[in-house]
């Protein structure tokens, strides 16, 4: 079964690309958001950094939105759902301890150049909260339950709902008053004076 995807015919069924090969191509798709942004970045800017046909990167990841967003993804091999201390502030110290500071900054460098064109590309959103977003509120939610399950933190806590708004915030805010980026020294604080007592614990 074929479809047509930006003018070209492309098969339905994905290719086979190695982990490596995808790892690659990943890491091409971030330099070019780094040095041209979301808008600037084509298909064919990625098949030529690559060395890949404009159709193969069609067939595997079907747009420019999703291959960006899973570049991202790829991009964050910190879950949450690998980590389990046995309690709250050690798993969310955890997730800190395992981020490196400098790839962090990257990421926030990243994450800020993109949410103009969130706005405007409704298909880069949708990705983003798809395959980047929602897994982490996922994980972060699931380190909460266990939290809750221990009894660490109150299944009533109305602060429960808002800890992934609270840690975004944390993000955002230190560039944003301080001008300075985030890192894990700044993190493991904020986590320690400011979530940790809204969940109680």
């Amino acid at each position: 079964m074929a479809e047509t995807v930006a003018g070209a015919t492309v098969s339905a069924r994905r290719s086979r690309i190695t982990p490596e090969r995808a790892a690659e191509l990943y890491e091409a798709v971030l330099d070019l958001l780094r040095e041209v942004g979301y808008d600037g970045l084509t298909m064919d800017a990625v098949a030529t950094r690559t060395r890949s046909s404009k159709a193969t990167l069609y067939r595997q990841w079907g747009s420019k939105p999703e291959l960006v967003a899973r570049a991202l993804r790829h991009n964050k091999p910190v879950s949450l759902d690998d980590i389990d201390t046995g309690s709250l502030r050690g798993d969310l110290h955890q997730m800190v301890i395992r981020s490196d500071d400098c790839q962090m900054q990257r990421d926030a460098a990243l994450m800020r150049g993109l949410l103009h064109a969130v706005h405007e590309n409704p298909d880069l959103h949708e990705a983003l909260r798809n395959l980047l977003i929602e897994p982490e509120i996922t994980g972060l939610n699931t380190v909460l339950r266990r939290a809750v399950e221990r009894g660490e933190v109150a299944a009533d806590n109305p602060a429960l709902q808002y800890a992934v708004h609270v840690l975004i915030g944390g993000f955002a805010a230190r560039d944003l008053i301080e001008d300075r980026p985030v890192d894990g020294a700044f993190l493991a604080s904020y986590i320690d004076a400011v979530l940790l007592p809204a969940l109680g614990v």
